[in-house]
């Protein structure tokens, strides 16, 4: 009878120990952002979708964001991440954010556009020039938030010291604009933004737009940046807002396997439409192959080489 019992419990290591190996695929961390951001609920939809989808299994977990993501694929903590796209062009360069240069990470896809928007609730402050001796939150200090503030104020002519600066999240700036503790603040994520729909729901708000020659001359030194019209009918504000916007794009580290981007990938372009987020109408080949500065992963090449787009490798 012991015998039979060990061999029965032999058996069933045996058993879940093939299944272990018939199971295949790979286990990848996703870091999106933030809870009240587009990266967390996009990507919370993405890793869900290829998770039932595919062989690889993706978690997607909050994080502060692109440079927090881009340090931890670095440290080995995640797989893959979002991140702004002028925000992995300072890790590849060594500038801003990064004292030097981290290169062990590659480009999966750029997915949409994240647009600069500069939220208030002063029907008074018309433009950038208006934010002048204002309290304005400028994002996380260090954080991508904090650099794109810094390049619109500078266009205007204006520094961090023409305005009292408050270092703030997204869900923090929308807090404190509701008590009246801040006149406007700087988020930059896709619209519409859920920390925005929050405060639009209860509130009349505004955008602040940018004139076209500062939205020039902002390009012209920061080609990173795109011109960008959110339109009145995002957050029911009274007029169109014409402003920039960076990529919100996808990496991965470069010691994740071919097969698992690919998977990634693939799933996602090949089921636009079934992915169950707003966001995934803005999915275009085209523009997922538009970043230059960081080289592509080759599972992501891989996918884009079979739709006829060659993309730049290490």
């Amino acid at each position: 009878m012991k015998k039979r019992l060990i061999a029965i419990a032999l058996s069933a290591v045996m058993l879940l120990a093939l299944a272990a190996c018939g199971s295949g695929g790979e286990s990848l961390t996703f870091g999106t952002g933030g809870d009240s951001g587009t990266y967390y609920a996009y990507g919370g939809t993405l890793a869900g979708y290829v998770t039932e989808n595919t062989d690889t299994t993706v978690t997607a977990v909050a994080s502060n964001g692109s440079q927090t993501n881009i340090e931890d694929i670095a440290s080995g903590a995640i797989q893959l991440g979002f991140v702004q796209s002028d925000v992995m062009s300072y890790a590849y360069q060594g500038t801003r954010l990064f004292e030097e240069s981290v290169t062990n990470f590659s480009t999966v896809a750029a997915l949409y556009m994240e647009q600069v928007q500069i939220v208030t609730l002063n029907p008074e402050i018309k433009t950038v020039a208006d934010l002048e001796g204002k309290t304005v939150s400028i994002g996380a200090s260090g954080s991508g938030v904090y650099f794109n503030a810094l390049d619109v104020l500078g266009a205007y002519g204006l520094t961090e010291e023409d305005i009292n600066p408050q270092y703030q999240d997204f869900a923090t700036s929308v807090d404190s604009l509701k008590d009246g503790k801040i006149d406007a603040a700087f988020i930059v994520a896709g619209a519409p933004t859920t920390a925005v729909v929050d405060l639009a729901s209860g509130n009349d708000i505004y955008l602040v737009s940018l004139d076209q020659e500062h939205i020039d001359a902002l390009i012209e030194t920061s080609p990173y940046y795109s011109a960008y019209t959110i339109t009145s009918d995002v957050y029911g504000t009274p007029e169109d807002c014409t402003t920039v916007a960076i990529a919100a794009v996808v990496i991965a580290g470069n010691d994740v396997s071919e097969d698992a981007v690919y998977d990634f990938v693939s799933t996602i372009f090949n089921n636009k439409g079934s992915l169950g987020h707003a966001k995934e109408a803005e999915l275009d080949l085209e523009f997922a192959t538009s970043i230059s500065d960081v080289p592509y992963h080759p599972g992501a090449a891989r996918y884009f080489e079979e739709q006829g787009i060659t993309v730049p490798t290490a």
